[in-house]
């Protein structure tokens, strides 16, 4: 348990997608107007890849793997799949993406209408398929991990871009010098937050 705990914050804190690792920056970038949309699209991405990274490990560990195919029988223990991984991932991604779209669109027309083609282009994120991944490479012990990891990731993307958002509303009252004004003062102020997350890194988990 406390190895989940473990994976779990240090996913959200110490290799946040968009802070330690700079994924997802388009999305961040455009959805964060406002709280609201960025809220949206935030508890999208926890879904997506809390759904997608447990998934892609049953895949990787199972099927696409060297010896991944052992459980079928002692002639599949050579098969090796791995050149199947990113269409697979991005395969099972696109799946969850587009269940998530028609979900918005039945219960929130205006969400789905504000979201516009970012919610369609979480397909493509580089946070989503990076989460997969970083699974991949980090070769975690079990699927428990794996979600664990997938649902901190996911809850770090939601913390970021709800951050900056909430932050990008406020600076419009702000006397911000003209040529920083819109994406300059955003780039500077994620620069800031990312060195305010680079602090727990000294936690000890």
């Amino acid at each position: 348990m406390e190895d989940l705990v473990s994976i779990f914050v240090r996913a959200i804190f110490i290799d946040n997608m968009v802070f330690a690792y700079f994924l997802g920056m388009c999305s961040y970038l455009a959805v964060s107007r406002t709280v609201n949309t960025s809220v949206g699209l935030g508890f999208a991405v926890i879904f997506v890849l809390g759904i997608t990274v447990p998934i892609n490990y049953l895949l990787e560990n199972y099927i696409l793997g060297r010896g991944a195919l052992a459980w079928l029988g002692p002639r599949f223990a050579s098969i090796d799949l791995s050149f199947l991984t990113f269409i697979m991932f991005i395969a099972i991604i696109a799946a969850m993406v587009q269940l998530v779209e028609m979900i918005i669109e039945k219960v929130s027309p205006t969400l789905y209408n504000t979201l516009g083609i970012f919610l369609p282009l979480i397909a493509v994120n580089c946070a989503i398929l990076g989460g997969s991944l970083f699974m991949q490479e980090r070769n975690f012990m079990n699927i428990a991990e794996a979600a664990s990891f997938g649902l901190g990731s996911g809850v770090g993307f939601f913390l970021a871009i709800v951050g900056i958002a909430a932050i990008r509303e406020k600076i419009r009252y702000s006397a911000v010098p003209a040529p920083l004004r819109g994406l300059g003062i955003t780039f500077i102020i994620t620069g800031l937050m990312g060195i305010g997350f680079m602090s727990f890194m000294g936690i000890e988990l």
